[in-house]
């Protein structure tokens, strides 16, 4: 059984319109690598030249915050929910 990815809306055409998506992985790093491998392209928009996650995207494992987890080095199994949230800027005047 795999990782399940749910894809944010502008994403979405990296992955042909598919909402969620599955990939084998132990790792977010290696998840992220199987992403860019079947979709390339996604590494790029959610990872920067240092290789952290970039500061406007938001990625949870099954709810939790990856960036208070482990990072890129944070541990998957089988059956996990990724979820990649853009994060939203704006408020009011």
């Amino acid at each position: 059984m795999a990782v399940q990815v749910n894809i944010p809306t502008p994403l979405r055409r990296l992955t042909n319109g598919q909402n969620q998506v599955e990939a084998e992985a132990t790792s977010l790093a290696e998840l992220l690598n199987a992403l860019d491998q079947d979709y390339p392209g996604m590494r790029d928009r959610l990872i920067d030249e240092e290789g952290e996650i970039r500061y406007f995207v938001n990625i949870y494992l099954n709810g939790e915050d990856v960036r208070f987890l482990q990072g890129a080095d944070t541990p998957m199994s089988s059956g996990d929910e990724v979820s990649i949230v853009p994060a939203v800027a704006g408020g009011t005047r």
